[in-house]
Order: C-alpha cells, then sequence, then structure tokens
C-alpha cells in the first residue's frame, strides 16, 4: 500500500526480446530446455553430494550450494521469461518487478562470494596441502558458506528498498526480459544522479571486489602448478584450473559489463544478450565444468545408480 500511494505506476512492462514469432517459439524452445538441463544438472549434484559420504568436504560442500544458488538465479528469471513468451503483452507489478530484482542482486551476491571461497579453497589444496585440513575443515567452510548466505541476503535490502521508494511517473516500460538493475534505474522519475552513483558504487565494489580476489588466487595457484614437477600433475592441475577458470571469465565478463557503469542512459538488445550469459549460460555450464567432469563424481554417480538398479 505504502509503495502504491508513492507512485503512479502500478505496473511494468517487460519488451523481452522483440523478435519475429517463429523466433519467439524457438527461444522458447531453447531457454525451456536450457532452464530443464540446467535445474537436472544441478538437483543431481546435490543429491549426490549429499548421499555420498565421501563427498562432504569442503569442495563438494561449495559446490552443492553453487548448484542451489544457479537453480534460484534461473528460476528467478527464465519462467516468467518463458511464460511471456506466450504472451502480445508482457506485464509485471510493482512489488513483483522489485522482489525480482532484490533476488537477481541477492543471489547474484552469494554467487560472486560463493566463487571467491571455491577459488581460495583451492588456492589451499593446491598450494598449502599440509595445512588445508586444518585451515578448510568442515566446520569453517559451513560457517563461510553460511556468511556467504547472509551477507548476501543483507547488502541488496538498503539499496534495493531506497530504489523502491523513488517516484515512478511514466514511462513504465522495462526494456529486457526482467528487471535488472540497469533498466530499472532508468525509470524513477527526476534526478537520478543519487541513486545511480550509489548503485554504482555498490556493485562496482561487490562485483570487482571478488573478481580480483579470485584472479589473485589464481595467479597463485597457476605460479604453484608450473613448479610441480610432475609433468603429469601440472597437465591435469592446468585442465582443472583452465575449465574453472574460463567460467569465471565468462560470468564475470558479462557481470562487469551490466552492473560496473556510472550511467545508463538506455538498453539495447546487446545488454539483453550479455544478461543471458549469466542468467543462463554460466549456470547450464557450472554443472559440467565444476562437477560432471569430476572423477569422485562420476563414481558416486554410477554407484547412486547402482543402488537404484538394486
Amino acid at each position: 500500500m505504502i509503495l502504491e500511494n508513492q507512485t503512479s505506476v502500478n505496473e511494468f512492462i517487460l519488451l523481452g526480446f522483440s523478435n519475429p514469432q517463429r523466433l519467439q517459439k524457438f527461444l522458447l524452445s531453447l531457454f525451456l530446455l536450457a532452464y530443464v538441463l540446467t535445474i537436472s544438472g544441478n538437483v543431481t549434484i546435490m543429491t549426490i553430494v549429499q548421499l555420498h559420504q565421501q563427498l562432504q568436504t569442503p569442495m563438494y560442500l561449495f559446490l552443492s550450494h553453487l548448484s542451489l544458488i544457479e537453480i534460484g538465479h534461473m528460476t528467478n528469471t527464465i519462467p516468467k521469461m518463458l511464460f511471456d513468451f506466450l504472451k502480445d503483452r508482457k506485464v509485471i507489478s510493482l512489488v513483483g518487478c522489485f522482489t525480482q530484482l532484490y533476488f537477481n542482486l541477492f543471489l547474484g551476491l552469494t554467487e560472486n562470494f560463493l566463487l571467491v571461497l571455491m577459488a581460495y579453497d583451492r588456492f589451499l589444496a593446491i598450494c598449502n596441502p599440509m595445512n588445508y585440513t586444518t585451515v578448510m575443515n568442515n566446520r569453517v567452510c559451513k560457517a563461510l558458506i553460511l556468511g556467504c548466505w547472509v551477507g548476501a541476503f543483507l547488502a541488496p535490502l538498503p539499496p534495493t528498498i531506497l530504489l523502491a521508494t523513488l517516484d515512478f511517473c511514466g514511462p513504465n516500460i522495462i526494456n529486457h526480459f526482467f528487471c535488472d538493475l540497469a533498466p530499472v534505474l532508468i525509470l524513477p522519475c527526476g534526478k537520478k544522479s543519487f541513486i545511480e552513483f550509489f548503485f554504482f558504487v555498490f556493485t562496482s565494489s561487490m562485483v570487482l571486489g571478488c573478481f580480483f580476489l579470485i584472479i589473485i588466487s589464481y595467479v597463485n595457484i597457476i605460479v604453484a602448478i608450473l613448479k610441480m614437477p610432475s609433468s603429469g600433475g601440472r597437465h591435469k592441475a592446468f585442465s582443472t584450473c583452465t575449465a574453472h577458470l574460463s567460467v569465471v571469465l565468462i560470468y564475470y565478463g558479462s557481470v562487469i559489463y551490466m552492473y560496473v557503469r556510472p550511467s545508463v542512459k538506455d538498453i539495447r538488445d546487446s545488454d539483453k544478450v550479455v544478461s543471458v550469459f549469466y542468467c543462463v549460460v554460466t549456470p547450464f555450464l557450472n554443472p559440467f565444468i565444476y562437477s560432471l567432469r569430476n572423477t569422485k563424481v562420476h563414481e558416486a554417480f554410477r554407484s547412486l545408480i547402482v543402488r537404484r538398479r538394486i
């Protein structure tokens, strides 16, 4: 009620992907397939980690929580987008828009924090293996994971509430397929310089801070790998790190492009494509890159299949 009394707009119109009807059906099928495969892959990883005692280690606990984040991230945006493909008029309520925006920030920050922990975990395992079990035991791991969720839950609340209390008097058109930060920041009436600067500082510090910590960890990991005496060990470690780092670079390349901006005047179609990378592509790739290529996960999955057959 308070929100509605402060604004003259009670819903937003999402333009989504402005393509011919035939292409809309293709995109609907493509995103639906990606959503189903992503949910299936991440649920499988969470189930395997939960059921197999040998996977109750920090590395796999981090992976299971990353899977949970990816499920939440995609579910926050993709189902609404799929339904909108079937509609001529794509609308979202004011409350629904800011709820979607908040959960996008919350889950995005949780993923950023968790990726830092995962990079630090690999750094300890490779660069300081003798003290790894002492520094990164399950108790510490669970406390760090809890800190990720709580910190990411609280951090976006003040800026989201601040944005929601502004006056939205029109236009109410969002040139995007969901309520992302950049297209929503364009809509408030009056001067927006303060709120734009506030969000620029907030998102830049969070995203770039996490990104630099991850890069520092991987630089140290690569240096440690180069010092390994075994060529086979170096090749295996490089293969794993390259796969992990490639996903991190795809994710942060798109996130930095969308969120580290001093001001936004309009949203281009290219921005929507970039958003697909961190909303769809990286959640789809993460189960395959981080877990399904892992030997222990393969063995645990096969034992689970055998157990069900028996």
